[in-house]
């Protein structure tokens, strides 16, 4: 019996795809981790919950667990930026946690992040404090656009064609 089987071929795009993914990954990995560890900070979530209306004291005490909620998130988005390293493989469950993540990503500007965290961190640290941000949550918005216009040109992961092979 035999049966067909769909295996990808690749195109020009292909690898130029896999490669500009790994490489934006790289330095969205970097950037959320800077963001994650370095940026936000007790300081900066007091001060942007005061922004948003909350006294000093009630800021300070509902701090620390929104700090360890923002860490845990951002922990989860550099292990998802971390495992798009793997781009260069190929492997379709990268795209699609590639296109998931930096969808997460992207989503920060459009209200996920509230705009009291960005005036805190400007406010705190300057233009340095929302570089890192600017760059992995602009930097996904791209990538997820370039993803998604591969996806549909090409119906399938990684601007791959489909090849049917009798089995």
């Amino acid at each position: 019996m035999t049966r067909d089987v769909s295996i990808p071929l690749p195109t020009p795009w292909t690898r130029r795809l896999q490669v500009l993914t790994a490489a934006a990954s790289a330095v969205f990995t970097a950037g959320t981790a800077l963001q994650n560890f370095v940026i936000i900070d007790l300081e900066m979530i007091e001060h942007s919950m005061c922004l948003a209306g909350l006294s000093a004291a009630e800021a300070a005490g509902a701090a620390p667990g929104l700090l360890a909620f923002l860490r845990g998130v951002g922990v989860a988005f550099i292990v998802g930026n971390a495992l798009a390293l793997l781009a260069p493989r190929g492997w379709a469950w990268v795209f699609w946690v590639v296109l998931a993540v930096n969808l997460g990503q992207a989503a920060g500007p459009f209200g996920m992040i509230p705009p009291e965290v960005y005036r805190a961190s400007l406010d705190l640290y300057g233009p340095a404090g929302i570089l890192p941000t600017a760059v992995t949550d602009g930097g996904a918005a791209i990538l997820v656009i370039v993803l998604l216009i591969s996806l549909a040109v090409f119906r399938r992961p990684w601007a791959c064609l489909s090849h049917k092979k009798e089995r």
